[in-house]
């Protein structure tokens, strides 16, 4: 079904456009739209130009801002010494709705995928080392294995300066999704950072808070028990 309407046909079009938006979803959006104040909407389109416009990555953290470098980069009550490296914005959300964790951040921009054409090259890998070490290098792409596996990550010892008021780095959190994706990219910047005065850890993986071990799968079982904590 079509609405009789251009305008709002086209905003339907809009809204398709969207992930996980179909056609009756959009209608049903517009719809509402259509019910809106028009002071509401203007306020609507403006939030989604400013989004365009004025939205930057930070450049230290690569996390999405209005300043740069962001709030959290630029807060003295960080403590600049612990990154925790996460896939996308809304990870790094995640974790600061927490409450818990009082470091900084790094975002990657995605997770090292070779069925989608992803390699460390399209994220923001060689950053993330240069934060390590300020004396950093360039890290070159993964070579080929004979065996077909994936091989160890190469450095190039090729200078690049990064400034005198850096922290030293002391961990470097991987906060990377319990996928294959996430743990081949877990794997590989653990090597990378294998050569710098620096402890590598990764979030824990096990059973969440209410769930019941009659209905865990076999692997999420097993990362409980290798996780398991003295009490």
């Amino acid at each position: 079904m079509h609405f009789t309407s251009e305008s709002v046909e086209a905003l339907v079009e809009q809204f398709t456009k969207l992930p996980t938006i179909g056609r009756k979803t959009a209608q049903r959006l517009a719809a509402y739209v259509l019910k809106m104040p028009r002071e509401d909407v203007v306020a609507l389109a403006k939030a989604l130009v400013a989004v365009k416009d004025l939205v930057k990555h930070c450049p230290i953290c690569h996390n999405v801002t209005d300043a740069v470098p962001c709030s959290i980069c630029r807060s003295p009550r960080r403590d600049h010494t612990i990154i925790c490296v996460v896939e996308e914005p809304n990870d790094l959300m995640a974790l600061e709705r927490t409450g818990e964790y009082r470091g900084v951040y790094h975002v990657l921009g995605g997770v090292i995928s070779p069925l989608d054409g992803v390699g460390p090259d399209d994220l923001t890998v060689r950053e993330l080392i240069t934060r390590v070490d300020p004396s950093f290098k360039h890290v070159t792409a993964l070579p080929a294995a004979p065996n077909g596996q994936t091989a160890e990550p190469q450095v190039a010892e090729t200078a690049t300066p990064y400034g005198d008021e850096r922290p030293d780095i002391q961990e470097v959190i991987l906060a990377v999704n319990p996928d294959v994706e996430g743990d081949t990219t877990a794997y590989y910047i653990s090597q990378l950072l294998k050569p710098f005065n620096v402890r590598v850890t990764r979030i824990a993986r096990g059973l969440p808070i209410g769930g019941d071990l009659e209905y865990a799968d076999e692997a999420t079982l097993a990362r409980a028990l290798e996780g398991r904590s003295a009490l």
